[in-house]
């Protein structure tokens, strides 16, 4: 049984944990808007993976709704937990035998990891129960690295159309990339995914949204037309250490 003093300690470190996290919920809120000037809407999508529920409800009471995880198990146990109005955004490499134990999750938003024909079909599939469609994003390989997930941007406007014209269960929303490590992604000649959005606007009549920039480059990616920006560690702070993927920090 806990003495009074360590309770106090406990209590005292919920209070200064809640004020980090509302400080830099602050913190990034305020570049977007002071690099946006509340020209357009952009979606913060507070990356969680690996942090307690306790984390994501102090963000959720200071008015954060769009959470992102990267492991499905994670999501599916935290999302039992956390308020059914929170809108979870998978941002994980989606595995295939996964798309069914995705699509019941009742509040999940959107998955912004489809790369393929096939992921899409299973998706569409494993929706067919549900009652609204399930926003989706094509996450697109714009750094060229063979060991980042991804379809290829001269294969995009192919399987835009398919999934527009075969998955009645899916709604296209947008387009994600992921910068390559140790360099500004959006230099050295990768292409901005903005002129796949607009070819495709020209052919179909449909806008996307584009889902790119993270803690370490999110202000340049708005400045380039994002629409949805994935931020982890600049909002709760450094996660375990671990062999992660670029894919995996945000």
């Amino acid at each position: 049984m806990a003495s009074t003093e360590e309770k106090v300690s406990i209590e005292n470190n919920v209070v200064i944990r809640k004020e980090e996290i509302e400080k830099n919920l602050l913190y990034v809120r305020q570049c977007i808007e002071a690099i946006t000037q509340r020209q357009k809407e952009v979606r913060l999508v507070a990356v969680s993976k690996y942090k307690p529920a306790s984390d994501i409800r102090f963000a959720y009471e200071f008015g954060q709704r769009h959470f992102g995880e990267n492991y499905v198990q994670e999501l599916i146990e935290k999302s039992k937990m956390l308020p059914l109005d929170i809108q979870w955004h998978f941002i994980g490499t989606l595995q295939s035998n996964k798309c069914k134990m995705l699509a019941e999750i009742p509040n999940l938003w959107a998955v912004e990891t489809i790369d393929s024909k096939k992921k899409a079909e299973l998706m569409n599939k494993a929706c067919v129960s549900r009652d609204d469609k399930l926003k989706i994003f094509l996450q697109v390989n714009t750094s060229g690295e063979e060991s980042k997930s991804g379809i290829q941007p001269n294969e995009c406007l192919g399987l835009l159309n398919y999934i527009q014209d075969n998955c009645n269960k899916l709604e296209l929303r947008g387009l994600m990339t992921i910068g390559a490590p140790n360099r500004n992604h959006f230099n050295e000649g990768q292409p901005n995914p903005d002129f796949i959005a607009k070819e495709f606007r020209k052919e179909r009549g449909i806008e996307l949204e584009l889902s790119m920039g993270m803690s370490d480059d999110f202000e340049e990616a708005l400045k380039l037309g994002a629409t949805n920006v994935r931020i982890g560690s600049t909002i709760f702070g450094a996660r375990p250490v671990k062999q992660e993927s670029r894919q995996d920090k945000v």
